[in-house]
């Protein structure tokens, strides 16, 4: 990949950067592999607003991932590589030795025409998944399982990884990229390599109508409105006297905790991500 800028012709275009997707092969996506997206627009199950500042952007269609990696010991051929739009990353069309084909996460150094395969021991190269018992110490990995079977959940987006760091008992240690530690378990499955597509991050969007094709509204400040309608609302002028900021329902915004510390997951993080503090780090 890389960032394709303008000439400035116009105000929007003297800053915007945009993905030359020089290292698509293919344009059109597998049919059997995609499903209309229907629009939520920040709306939960019961079509309640919980989301606020969501809403119209571009028509997408899904591409179903295997995040899974579940077919076991047997190999496959990487046909395609292709842009997604519900993801920073790119995905390949993979097509298994029994006729199958299937979408995975493109990791950095996968080509067109790589051999790779999902298995209990496979040889330590970009885009094989194992169990990550079977992975050396040090290795980056990414599309990590945080329970057996489940899928990949950790490390999926443009330019993620994790880094093993230690294996003990029916646990392995791994260091995300906020440099919290974690233990997940040893039969969780997992992908060699980092994410690719690692340039998206310096993409500039350049003005905001091009906001609203990724479906992100616009934002009005707090400040700004009335007292009706938000905490921070209201005043003669621009201060609201030493007010901590907050949401609208009142949850202060800077430094207060707002994960739960009964959440069952807590027991598995062996120190939690670095946040800057006035006396340095904690």
């Amino acid at each position: 990949m890389g960032i394709k800028s303008f000439n400035p012709v116009t105000p929007a275009r003297r800053q915007m950067t945009m993905d030359d997707k020089a290292d698509i092969t293919r344009d059109t996506p597998e049919k059997s592999l995609v499903r209309g997206l229907r629009k939520k627009s920040g709306r939960n199950n019961l079509g309640r607003l919980t989301s606020r500042f969501r809403g119209g952007g571009h028509p997408r269609s899904y591409r179903f991932i295997d995040f899974k990696r579940d077919k076991i010991n047997i190999p496959a051929v990487v046909e395609t590589i292709e842009y997604d739009p519900n993801r920073s990353g790119r995905i390949a069309l993979v097509k298994y030795s029994d006729g199958e084909r299937r979408y995975i996460v493109v990791p950095i150094g996968l080509k067109v025409g790589d051999k790779i395969i999902a298995a209990d021991e496979a040889e330590i190269k970009p885009g094989n998944a194992m169990p990550l018992k079977n992975i050396p110490v040090g290795t980056v990995i990414h599309n990590v399982e945080m329970m057996p079977g489940r899928g990949g959940k950790i490390a999926r987006s443009a330019g993620s990884f994790v880094q093993i760091m230690g294996k003990e008992g029916a646990t392995v240690a791994l260091k995300m990229t906020s440099g919290e530690l974690r233990l997940i378990s040893r039969e969780c499955m997992a992908t060699i390599g980092q994410v690719g597509n690692i340039e998206h991050e310096n993409i500039v969007i350049g003005k905001a109508g091009r906001s609203r094709w990724m479906g992100r509204r616009p934002r009005n400040r707090a400040m700004a409105m009335n007292p009706v309608d938000h905490p921070m609302g209201g005043g003669e002028g621009k201060s609201k006297s030493g007010q901590h900021p907050m949401s609208p329902t009142g949850v202060k915004a800077k430094g207060f905790k707002t994960r739960n510390k009964n959440k069952l997951s807590n027991k598995y993080i062996i120190s939690r991500r670095k946040t800057q503090q006035k006396g340095g780090t904690a």
